[in-house]
């Protein structure tokens, strides 16, 4: 069974993963907890702990239970209390930091809980800022920060060295496909790529690197950013490797919704520019990816993981 290790974070891995759990592939997800907003940073804060809301939401994502259960998991205090905009989720995970001793163990638990086929690891168990730091040395700590002041930031880093496990080395070390997701670039995706050991496994691999492009872009982070300079941020911190393949969008997308998206959200199509692409020695897998739910654009998780899917068996 092929081996495929996905970086990411937040939304756009969770989709990603949803679709891949149909198909029969090993994956591991490695997932970024540097997050420091909303539930996931106020329990970030009061109890010392690495950042959860990203790893629970991939949990539910890759998790073969009933939807009862789903929602039950999913579901978040309104009441006003002390309670009030944490998800079930994140509570469970906060006490088994507690009780199994770190979230990589809570995780495992989780996994076993929810019936998950796959594997699912935090980046590091240790409680992690990422810092921005502008041309002139001045630093912006926290995620929020981070992406509100990425047109300033010139380097990204993290509050201190962190620790990762040789679990997650090996797993990279050993795919036969890495993938980076989809998701917000700066601070789902490259928060992976700061860090020298996971630079490392992956120039020590074998394995080609694909880039499932993002389909619109993220205010304040990524405005105006084609497919292409989405992979040449990348690039950028990949050092000596470099993306292999890219999964883009190349069907239009209604009118109505993409100008809903503009005037409301502030958010842009990311351009196919596929002749910067092809100067770049990059191999272009473009189809329709996406989908639309509820007035929202979405990559639609069956077709997605098909293509990734496909290309895994080329050959075979």
């Amino acid at each position: 069974m092929k081996k495929i290790v996905i970086l990411g974070g937040g939304t756009g891995i969770s989709c990603l993963l949803s679709g891949l759990k149909l198909f029969p592939v090993d994956v591991t997800a490695i997932i970024a907890v540097s997050d420091n907003g909303s539930s996931t940073g106020q329990l970030k804060k009061e109890f010392d702990i690495p950042a959860v809301g990203d790893v629970g939401q991939v949990l539910l994502s890759m998790a073969n239970i009933d939807e009862n259960f789903k929602d039950l998991l999913s579901y978040r205090f309104t009441k006003e209390s002390f309670l009030q905009n944490h998800p079930i989720k994140n509570i469970l995970l906060t006490a088994l930091i507690d009780l199994k001793g770190d979230l990589a163990s809570a995780t495992k638990y989780m996994c076993k809980l929810l019936n998950v086929k796959g594997t699912i690891l935090p980046l590091t168990t240790d409680k992690v800022e990422l810092v921005g730091e502008d041309e002139h040395g001045k630093e912006y700590l926290g995620e929020e920060s981070v992406s509100q002041n990425v047109k300033y930031i010139k380097k990204l880093k993290y509050d201190h060295s962190v620790n990762i496990s040789k679990e997650v080395i090996k797993k990279i070390e050993e795919a036969d496909l890495i993938l980076l997701s989809s998701g917000s670039l700066y601070t789902s995706i490259l928060p992976h790529l700061i860090v020298p050991e996971i630079k490392e496994a992956i120039k020590n691999s074998d394995a080609p690197i694909m880039y499932v492009s993002n389909l619109v872009t993220q205010p304040g982070e990524t405005d105006g950013y084609t497919v292409g300079d989405h992979i040449k941020k990348l690039n950028e911190h990949l050092n000596k490797r470099k993306v292999d393949i890219v999964i883009a969008n190349n069907a239009d997308i209604d009118k109505k919704i993409v100008q809903k998206y503009s005037s409301l959200e502030h958010k842009q199509l990311v351009v196919l520019d596929e002749d910067t692409i092809k100067d770049q020695d990059i191999r272009l897998i473009k189809d329709k990816i996406f989908s639309v739910d509820n007035g929202m654009i979405r990559h639609n998780a069956m077709k997605t993981a098909y293509l990734i899917f496909s290309y895994l068996m080329e050959g075979e």
